[in-house]
């Protein structure tokens, strides 16, 4: 990732969108010697088909880790997840 002053970005917005979009480059805005904001690319999506494969990529629980992990699911299901959320209008 680079850095770039915000009146360089403003001077030549097209020319870093470019260099963002087509190169993939990233960049640090900075406002004087403070870092204010990034630049950089937009993560590309993952398409359905491609779930089995990023499935396949996860590294294989034991099955210790398994039943573990199975057994917090179950309890998450049976609180019906109350305690992890909360009114988000609630001060």
């Amino acid at each position: 990732m680079s850095d770039v002053s915000i009146s360089e970005v403003s001077r030549n917005l097209a020319d870093f969108i470019n260099r963002v979009a087509y190169r993939g480059e990233s960049f640090t805005l900075f406002r004087g010697k403070k870092p204010v904001a990034e630049l950089r690319p937009v993560p590309a999506a993952k398409k359905l088909g491609e779930l089995k494969s990023i499935l396949n990529s996860f590294p294989r629980l034991s099955e210790k880790e398994s039943e573990s992990f199975l057994k917090d699911l179950e309890e998450i299901r049976a609180t019906g997840n109350k305690e992890l959320l909360g009114d988000p209008w609630e001060s």
